[in-house]
Order: C-alpha cells, then structure tokens, then sequence
C-alpha cells in the first residue's frame, strides 16, 4: 500500500447565530457545502462546551466499566442498540476497527439496553438530555437541507421525528484503545476505524480537545474505492468555537438525487511523530429516518423505498463487501 498523501482543504464553517432571521444565508452556505464538500462545520449551535464536556465524562464513565458489566447490554442489529467491541469490519480493511461503542435511541429500541442507576447514576438521564439538544440543532440543518431541495421546510424533521416509535436516529459513544508509539519505516497506515461513508442522512460528530485522528476524503465521483491512492486531509478539534463536524450520509445522497455528496472519512492509528497515540474519545450522532419514511428524491432518480429498507440494503452491501475483502485477502 502506498504511503498516505495529505491536502489541506477548507472545510465549510457555518454559524447558526440568529438561525430564524439568518435562515436563507444558512440555507444558501450549507447547501453549498452539502454539494460541494460533503463535510462541513458548524458553530454558535447553542450547546455550551460545558454540557459536551459532560457528555464525554459520561461516556468515559461507561467505558471505564470492566467488560463484563458492558455486556449486560450488548449491542443489537435488530435494535440498533447497545455495546460491542472489536466488532465493526470495515470492507475498506477486511479489519474490525479498533473500538468500542455504545449505541443509544430515544425510544423502545433501548430496552434493556441502559445500565441501571446502581451502576451508572444518572447517566441515562444526561444522556437522553445532550441527544435531545443535538436533535434541535439536527433540526435546523435538516429544515435548510429540505429548503435547499425544494422540499418543505418540515420535509426532513417529520420524516426523523425522533418521537415516533419508528424512529431510528442514533447516538453512539465511542472508545478508541490507546495505541502502541512505533513508527511504521514502510509508511502503511492502519486505521482505528477504516475508510468509509455513512448510510444515514446526516452525522453530527464531537471530538475531545488534542484528540486527533480524523481524515476526509473527496466524494466518490473523484476518489478511489473507499479513498485508497487519494489525497486525506486532518479534521483537527476546533476546541476555541466549540464547533461540530458534519456530513452528509449516503442516505442523503440518494434522497438528494446524488447532489449532495456523502464522503469518504476514517480515523487513522498514529505511525509517525506528530500523531495522537492516546486512547481517543467521540461521539456520533446518526440522523436517520424513521422506518416508515419514504425515501426518495425530488427528480425521482432512484426508486423509492422506506428508510427500514434503505438500512437493511446498506447492510446488507456492506456485508458483502466485507466478505468480498476477506475473500481477496485469503491466502
């Protein structure tokens, strides 16, 4: 494999400030950069960097539970829920990334899938609370996503209610193990989460401060399969405005026509000076449509299925790509 070129590219960064009366100068830049980037940033949401910093001490309280306490909740295809470690394979590696996650929902999905107060007090409480914050502010983006596409402003959010029982939006906490500080003389990079594209509509991501490793890749009219051979560029935490990574999923791309583009990112191990070897903290928020919802374009280029359909058939594609890989890979 071929050492790993770098770019620097400007990401998008859109304030909300004043979302009511700003609504089409946001609409104008985040359609802007939903066609042409596919990653962009967003500050002034209204989430204090007090209430993100105690989301992660949660989550790193959930973490720091031996193994055996975290299998009490263990994590669900049907659901969509729960804990698992060392599981997600990545057709880009033929290699589970090196993790673990905790995947929450709003609803039903998560029954008996919370650790109980006598384990983790309060938890499920301050969670819930930042997943309905980071649904308001999912909200706004989803209203200007649907302006940009000539859909109705309430197009999106209705079709991601996260009050209905068919909901299907996620948030997943996520631990990556601390990695060994050797330099690879040969430049191959490994990855804690290999290169990939999202299924959902929209993913909202925090960082912790210092906490490197995120990359981007162009979207996939001008990249390679599952950005191999192409240019990477760092998506470093914005600690000073508190800012959020976004991107668009594939999800979106479909239901936009393919205007929208859903782009190739990874987290890559450390290999060389400069990197961030510690154990890395995030948080994913998936905003995927309710099961029931009807995805489909407004030019009508792809066949319209339901969101439960759309999921299963990316799972469905990504696990024969993964198995496709491990085929390739066997001596």
């Amino acid at each position: 494999m071929a050492p790993t070129q770098y770019i620097n590219r400007p990401i998008p960064t859109i304030s909300l400030r004043d979302f009511p009366s700003r609504i089409d100068e946001i609409t104008h830049q985040l359609v802007d950069a939903a066609e042409n980037h596919g990653f962009f940033t967003i500050v002034d949401h209204d989430i204090p960097p007090e209430t993100v910093s105690q989301m992660f001490e949660q989550s790193a309280r959930f973490f720091n539970q031996d193994d055996a306490t975290k299998q009490k909740v263990p994590f669900s295809p049907q659901h969509n829920a729960g804990w698992e470690k060392n599981k997600q394979v990545r057709p880009s590696t033929g290699a589970a990334d090196r993790k673990e996650s905790y995947q929450m929902q709003f609803g039903s999905g998560m029954d008996g899938r919370w650790l109980g107060e006598g384990t983790l007090p309060g938890f499920k409480s301050q969670a819930l609370d930042f997943m309905h914050r980071v649904q308001s502010v999912s909200e706004k983006l989803l209203v200007c996503l649907a302006r940009g596409l000539g859909f109705n402003d309430d197009y999106f959010v209705k079709a991601h209610d996260v009050r209905r029982s068919e909901s299907q939006t996620v948030c997943r906490l996520l631990h990556y193990f601390e990695t060994e500080k050797k330099v690879d003389p040969t430049g191959e990079v490994f990855h804690r989460a290999g290169a990939h594209a999202d299924w959902d509509t929209l993913t909202l991501l925090f960082q912790k401060p210092g906490e490197y490793g995120l990359e981007i890749c162009p979207g996939r009219e001008v990249s390679t399969d599952f950005g191999y051979g192409d240019a990477w560029t760092k998506v470093e935490p914005d600690v000073e405005s508190n800012a959020i990574v976004c991107n668009i999923g594939d999800l979106l791309m479909s239901w936009s026509d393919d205007r929208f583009k859903s782009t190739f990112h990874r987290v890559k191990a450390p290999c060389e000076e400069g990197d961030f070897y510690g154990e890395r903290y995030s948080i994913a928020f998936f905003n995927q449509p309710c099961r029931d919802a009807v995805i489909q374009g407004p030019g009508k280029k792809y066949p319209a299925v339901t969101g439960e359909e759309f999921t299963r058939n990316a799972m469905q594609r990504n696990y024969k790509a993964v198995q496709d890989k491990l085929k390739s890979k066997a001596p």
